[in-house]
């Protein structure tokens, strides 16, 4: 008895199926780097951390390529004690999206761990800030790039220094240099905690 040639999975991918995935390769072959960076001081900072992680990892157009060592940090801008400290990591990213994109993808994240944007420095589950993205300079008010305030923060320094020690910041010169002259006072290294790659 001969097979039949019903099974759809042996049926041949028709010419205009193929153009299609190959036009969508190419789009893929010219990814960026970007690089985000994540801080929680509500809740369980760790499996926070994480899900953001994998949330991220998640987005089309986007893989996770490096996680940082995790730090704990007292919050920025805030009198001391009036908050829980932080824990803080940065992420080296590669994506296809544009940074406007990669902005709502952020926010999304931020809002599925219920993040509440009430006040400046205010305590938060997660923060998920595009700290660079490849070498673009932009004013703009919704995304400015690099972060304005990413150079003197040493919690966004520090484990960014990790992950790639021969960082520049555009404007402000290396990660190295700038997290040498800002020392590393308040950003403690966690090496009890660890942040997996997206599976």
């Amino acid at each position: 008895m001969k097979p039949t040639q019903s099974d759809p999975t042996v049926q041949p991918v028709p010419a205009s199926v193929v153009e299609t995935v190959d036009a969508a390769d190419t789009t893929l072959s010219n990814p960026r780097w970007a690089v985000l960076a994540l801080g929680a001081n509500l809740g369980n900072r760790l499996e926070t951390l994480q899900g953001a992680v994998d949330a991220l990892g998640d987005t089309p157009g986007l893989r996770v390529k490096a996680v940082s060592p995790v730090y704990e940090t007292a919050p920025w801008g805030v009198e001391p004690g009036s908050q829980p400290s932080y824990l803080n990591a940065v992420l080296l990213v590669k994506t296809t999206l544009p940074p406007s994109s990669l902005l709502e993808r952020a926010h999304a994240v931020e809002e599925a761990f219920h993040r509440v944007r009430e006040e400046r420095w205010g305590a938060r589950t997660i923060d998920v800030d595009i700290v660079a993205y490849a070498d673009v300079v932009s004013e703009d008010p919704v995304l400015t790039l690099p972060h304005p305030r990413a150079h003197q923060r040493a919690f966004v320094l520090a484990p960014w220094h990790d992950v790639d020690p021969e960082a520049l910041i555009p404007g402000h010169g290396p990660v190295a240099e700038l997290l040498a002259a800002l020392g590393h006072e308040g950003v403690t290294p966690r090496a009890d905690l660890e942040l997996r790659l997206p599976e």
